[in-house]
């Protein structure tokens, strides 16, 4: 296979795995709390035969080598509902789930029918001293301060804990939204919570729908060039046979 045509296809491959990443972002759009994705490409130049010139053509191989996360804020909307929460800046929500503490930005919390305060995946939020939250039926009238702290009419039941990381880009994508870590958390020094309100999905509908675009019309574009080098290859060995 000549070199054109790998790099032809490394393009290609970079292009699919692109468009699934938007894809993704795109689905997630209303997600509360979601965080975009791009993808980061590296370059491989590589010296072309006759290349020793000082101006030789350069072959540029492309490969996908991460995905990075973007964790700008959303947009935050009132809900009226009180166990919904937005963070404002730094910080994730921590729930117990059956594979150790995992890590959200989603604040749409419910009560479960013991009591418990968890999120949509029945997954109990955790407080500073990583208990859960109960409530009971004489718990009325339920507060959530600035700093995280729960209250109602019986009095505090505690405070919610906030953790950020010092890299967020090593953060996992697990199941039902939410994220894990290898990393120890740090707890967050001054949490920011605002009750009856929700963060948005951080993604851009219309810029996405444009990278979309852009990313199909360049992969087409592509495949046009393989099938072209694809003939030409044929009738260069059609034309080699004819005059042997």
């Amino acid at each position: 296979m000549e070199t054109t045509t790998l790099i032809a296809l490394s393009r290609q491959g970079g292009l699919r795995r692109q468009l699934a990443i938007v894809a993704n972002n795109i689905a997630n759009m209303n997600t509360n709390g979601y965080k975009g994705e791009r993808v980061m490409f590296v370059e491989h130049l590589v010296k072309s035969p006759g290349g020793q010139r000082l101006l030789g053509r350069k072959l540029a191989y492309v490969r996908d080598i991460a995905t990075l996360l973007d964790f700008s804020e959303g947009p935050v909307e009132g809900t009226g509902n009180p166990l919904d929460l937005a963070i404002t800046g730094e910080g994730f929500f921590v729930v117990q789930t059956e594979d150790g503490e995992r890590y959200t930005r989603n604040g749409r919390f419910k009560l479960d029918d013991g009591g418990q305060l968890v999120n949509q995946n029945g997954e109990p939020l955790l407080s500073t001293g990583n208990q859960p939250f109960f409530l009971g039926p004489e718990d009325t009238e339920i507060t959530i301060s600035r700093d995280g702290t729960v209250a109602t009419n019986n009095g505090d039941l505690g405070r919610i804990k906030l953790v950020d990381f010092e890299n967020p880009q090593f953060l996992k994508r697990s199941a039902g939204g939410l994220f894990s870590a290898k990393a120890v958390p740090r707890d967050v020094e001054s949490p920011k919570i605002v009750q009856g309100m929700l963060e948005g999905s951080n993604v851009q509908p219309i810029l996405e729908m444009s990278k979309m675009i852009e990313i199909s019309r360049t992969y087409d574009s592509v495949r046009k060039f393989i099938e072209r080098e694809d003939e030409r290859m044929r009738n260069m060995i059609k034309g080699m046979g004819q005059t042997a």
